[in-house]
């Protein structure tokens, strides 16, 4: 059996990573961790915002509410606070579906490349 390399979460990551994963800019990250209580990041000493992976799921569903549905800031709010857990439930379950959605398109691509090299 092969080696495999374990998979290594980090434990904070910077303003700057966040920014990155949802291809937004910082100020858009600091905006939303005023606005959603949920988000609360640790300051180091120099005063640099480190979020841990719980608040970096939270910006995934914050994301998905906001500019995936088109909700405003003031329903997402309302939304989290009334059905968190009906909402994190959907946003697992969109999440999974988009990922199944993908892995078959790639199938399909695959297979439209096979037969293509057969004729």
């Amino acid at each position: 059996m092969p080696y495999k390399e374990p998979k290594i979460e980090k434990l904070y990551y910077t303003i700057g990573e966040v920014a990155e994963m949802f291809q937004v800019n910082t100020s858009l990250i600091r905006f939303w961790e005023k606005e959603f209580d949920i988000i609360k990041p640790h300051k180091n000493k120099k005063g640099n915002r480190l979020f841990t992976p719980a608040d970096v799921e939270n910006f995934h569903l914050i994301f998905h509410l906001v500019k995936e549905k088109g909700m405003t800031l003031k329903g997402a709010q309302k939304k989290l606070e009334e059905n968190h857990d009906d909402t994190v439930n959907n946003f697992e379950v969109v999440s999974k579906l988009k990922s199944i959605r993908e892995m078959l398109l790639e199938m399909k691509e695959s297979l439209e490349s096979e037969n293509q090299e057969e004729e």
